[in-house]
């Protein structure tokens, strides 16, 4: 987990700011105004500059989003670095003897007008990017990864944490002060704060070197999502849903094409495309652009930047003394080491590979009966995945997407923050909380007990130019109380198709479960009760957990019987549709398990290997051979376009994470199914609450699920989760016992 002080690179430069290019009327104005010259820029000062100012407005104050300008941008972050290094210099030379209060208490003070220029960059990198931010995010990363090693660099701060730590091994402080200084500490000796000088100007010099490699790769997949859109004629669109038609007719005269159909290059678009469509050959046109992105052979490709990423990796861990880059990545994860997550992965890989084989045995057995000459291919998969499930199941997903209306989903996703955690949210009038785009909603979450003001929860939930793919949440602001009260702004992201006007916005159940996730991590950060900034952070392979919990509240009978309306008759979802939702519950394990497995396995290869002479196109290939891979399926996220992993650091060998968390997430739900209430018991609600969503990490994530569950997960409630085989406890083989229910 990163300091206070050195997460702003990990925003500035990990998945969570990805640059995205785009083209919005305000971005455009904004660019245009990024004219004037560098000299005139950095004359604006703290007060003028309005991206560095205290927040102001209702809420304890709410970010300007209605008066950010590009212009400002760059002067604001260059600012913001300078007076957070003022900070931090005045801190190092403090004559006095090193103690909580005025080293680590200052530091955690330190940076705030930094840290609210950070919150608007966020914004144009992932929400409304253009062109022109792209040109300074290129021009600031290096400055932002030279600002960062001067903190983590800086020997005199170190040696006051270092002296403030040991001391708190002799004489130990309040638990949370404990937690904040260990992972301040163990922080700066990861980040090579041990080293020797000509050691710690090479280390430097590798992380600006890495700084613009992974600004380059993300905004070459970008580049490669913007500009490769297939276009449809009307007798093209054989077997599409009536809705999914008109959002791909929206979308191409979005784009100057009218009386065509779009299918955007991103998965929000081509998985729904891939999954209805009867033409063949377009599916595979449509597929081949999708998994291509950033593999094309041109100047936007990514396999060289990939291998000199990996490179400087392995060579900046060395200078630590570690044998690769997993190895020093894992010590502070709840794996620790990667031969513990591999030997996760390795327990569930056989599973998946013999859940695929019987899937496409399915498959084949479809394409036979319906005389169809072919042998399945990636293109095919989802398609016949869904002729299955019809076949299998008798269920139609386009059926029941029919009963997931997205404003509709928003009611159940504040119904289960009451229920679970006594939240009530309440939209805030338009126009008195300042938004960066017109989709943007946002509601006030206040206790409904006390009426407590807990904090605002903002959704930006379509699809746009400028906006980049994937889902994903974040915070404006987080919860502490050591300098004065903070609350909450959280922030959910989505990239659904916006419906065509007067439609309403439907979407897969697949997406209604991944908008519960993402909601999950939105009631982490608001439901946090911490004292010190750097407690908000996490441990990567703990924080999915929690939103990955939160998804099983979507199947359970409340949510279901209440929110899931048919967006015409406003009827309930037919009982008789539900059930054959529950019994297709671990349909398609096969494909999920082993697209998601093989993109973690993969990641862990590439950074437990010697880089030097890598090709990663062919180490990619013959790595997958050697897994076994199916010929039918493909990674989830291939090397040239794994974002995770290359545009940053926050999941480079920790994509595994997602699985880790699993083990805990189906044993967890196995504890509320087996409760009194289900799962909206009271007393596992408070727990819940209690021990793993409120303590953020301000304790080890370890212990908070001992304390929430009597003991420690175990992997086979996942395997029951998925409908795989549970290895036997004696001599961990798999048992024969493979048609366990999904208890939710």
């Amino acid at each position: 987990m990163k300091s206070k002080l050195l997460k702003y690179q990990k925003k500035s430069l990990g998945l969570a700011v990805i640059a995205t290019l785009g083209i919005s009327t305000l971005v455009t104005v904004q660019a245009q105004e990024h004219t004037k010259t560098k000299m005139e820029n950095k004359k604006t000062s703290n007060t003028e500059n309005i991206l560095l100012s205290k927040w102001t407005g209702p809420y304890n104050g709410v970010p300007a989003f209605n008066k950010m300008e590009l212009s400002q941008l760059q002067p604001a972050i260059e600012m913001g670095m300078e007076l957070h290094l003022k900070e931090i210099e005045k801190i190092a030379n403090n004559t006095a003897p090193a103690t909580f209060e005025n080293t680590i208490v200052e530091m955690e003070k330190a940076g705030k007008e930094l840290d609210r220029a950070f919150t608007y960059y966020g914004i144009w990198s992932s929400n409304v990017s253009s062109p022109e931010f792209r040109e300074i995010q290129k021009d600031l990363s290096p400055k932002i990864s030279d600002y960062s090693s001067k903190i983590s660099q800086n020997k005199k701060l170190f040696e006051r944490i270092k002296t403030v730590y040991d001391n708190s091994q002799k004489t130990p402080l309040e638990d949370d002060q404990q937690r904040v200084v260990k992972l301040i500490y163990e922080n700066f000796a990861m980040e090579g704060a041990n080293l020797d000088e000509k050691s710690k100007v090479r280390y430097a010099e590798i992380n600006k070197e890495l700084s613009q490699l992974y600004t380059r790769f993300s905004n070459n997949v970008l580049h490669d999502e913007e500009s490769y859109v297939t276009y449809l004629e009307k007798d093209e669109l054989g077997g599409l849903p009536d809705s999914f038609v008109k959002a791909a007719a929206k979308a191409a005269t979005d784009r100057g094409n009218e009386g065509k159909y779009a299918i955007t290059n991103t998965r929000s678009s081509m998985d729904p495309f891939l999954t209805y469509s009867n033409e063949r050959e377009l599916r595979e046109k449509v597929w081949e652009t999708y998994y291509s992105r950033g593999d094309n052979n041109d100047e936007y490709d990514n396999n060289e930047l990939i291998s000199q990423i990996l490179k400087l990796r392995n060579e900046r861990v060395k200078l630590m003394g570690y044998k690769n880059y997993a190895e020093w990545r894992l010590q502070n994860r709840m794996a620790k080491n990667p031969e513990n997550a591999m030997e996760l992965m390795n327990a569930v890989w056989p599973a998946a590979l013999a859940r695929v084989e019987q899937e496409v045995a399915d498959m084949q057995a479809i394409a036979e009966m319906e005389d169809l000459d072919i042998t399945i291919k990636p293109w095919d998969y989802r398609y016949f995945a869904e002729k299955v499930r019809k076949d299998k199941y008798d269920l139609d997903s386009d059926e029941v997407k029919q009963y997931l209306q997205l404003d509709n989903l928003t009611q159940a996703l504040f119904f289960t923050a009451g229920e679970l955690f006594n939240f009530n949210f309440t939209p805030v009038s338009e126009g008195s909380v300042p938004v960066f785009h017109e989709d943007v909603k946002v509601w006030e979450v206040t206790d409904k007990t006390s009426g407590e003001h807990i904090g605002l929860w903002y959704l930006d939930p379509y699809a746009r130019p400028g906006k980049r793919s994937g889902a994903w949440a974040t915070t404006y602001r987080s919860y502490t109380t050591f300098d004065g009260k903070e609350t909450v702004l959280a922030s959910n992201n989505s990239n659904f198709v916006k419906p065509a006007p007067g439609e309403p916005a439907l979407i897969s159940w697949d997406d209604a479960t991944t908008f519960f996730h993402e909601f999950g991590h939105a009631l982490h950060f608001l439901s946090a009760n911490v004292k010190y900034p750097t407690l908000n952070g996490g441990v990567r392979d703990y924080t999915e957990f929690q939103s990955q919990l939160l998804e099983r509240w979507l199947s359970t009978d409340k949510v279901i019987n209440q929110f899931l309306l048919h967006h015409e008759t406003g009827e309930p979802i037919p009982a008789a549709l539900v059930q054959k939702i529950k019994n297709a519950s671990t349909f398609n394990q096969g494909f999920e398990t082993t697209e998601f497995l093989a993109s973690a396995l993969m990641d862990m290869k590439y950074h437990t290997i010697d880089p030097e002479n890598i090709n990663p196109k062919n180490f990619e290939k013959k790595a997958l051979k050697e897994l076994n891979m199916p010929e039918e399926i493909v990674m989830r996220h291939r090397s040239p376009q794994f974002g995770h992993v290359f545009s940053g650091e926050g999941y480079a060998t920790g994509y595994y994470g997602y699985l880790w968390a699993d083990v805990l997430t189906a044993d967890a739900a196995e504890a509320f199914a087996e409760s009194p209430g289900g799962f909206y018991d009271k007393d596992m609600a408070a727990k819940l609450v209690k021990y793993l969503f409120a303590p953020r990490n301000a304790m080890d994530p370890a212990e908070a699920y001992r304390l929430f569950r009597g003991r420690d997960a175990a992997i086979d409630a996942l395997m029951r989760d998925r409908g795989f085989p549970v290895p036997s406890k004696e001599n961990n083989e798999m048992s024969e016992d493979q048609n366990i229910e999904n208890k939710n």
